[in-house]
């Protein structure tokens, strides 16, 4: 029998041509964002103002809870706190990058 392919589960941020954020769970980041794009994805998302949406910032879980727990928890957060929160991932990214290179 075949070993069944771990999915991995992921909490993304969009920033939408309004200037807003938008945040969502999915197991395909590139198929989503094409969705969004297309006015197809989430219904604040398929208004024309919205669109063309550019993905800011993505993390991977390996559970599909943990990925919502994230994507809940950043909508908590105020607009300040959440271009901080990205900022942060942002500079951190680096950082990893720097390391391995």
């Amino acid at each position: 029998m075949a070993e069944k392919e771990e999915v991995l589960h992921y909490f993304y941020v969009l920033k939408c041509h309004d200037d807003t954020f938008y945040a969502g769970y999915t197991i395909d980041v590139e198929r989503r964002l094409k969705e969004h794009n297309d006015g197809v994805g989430a219904k604040y998302t398929r208004l024309a103002k919205r669109r063309p949406l550019v993905l800011l910032h993505h993390e991977s879980f390996s559970t599909k809870s943990e990925a919502m727990k994230q994507e809940y928890a950043f909508k908590q957060l105020s607009r300040k706190q959440k271009e901080l929160y990205l900022l942060q991932m942002k500079n951190s990214n680096r950082a990893i990058e720097n390391e391995n290179s």
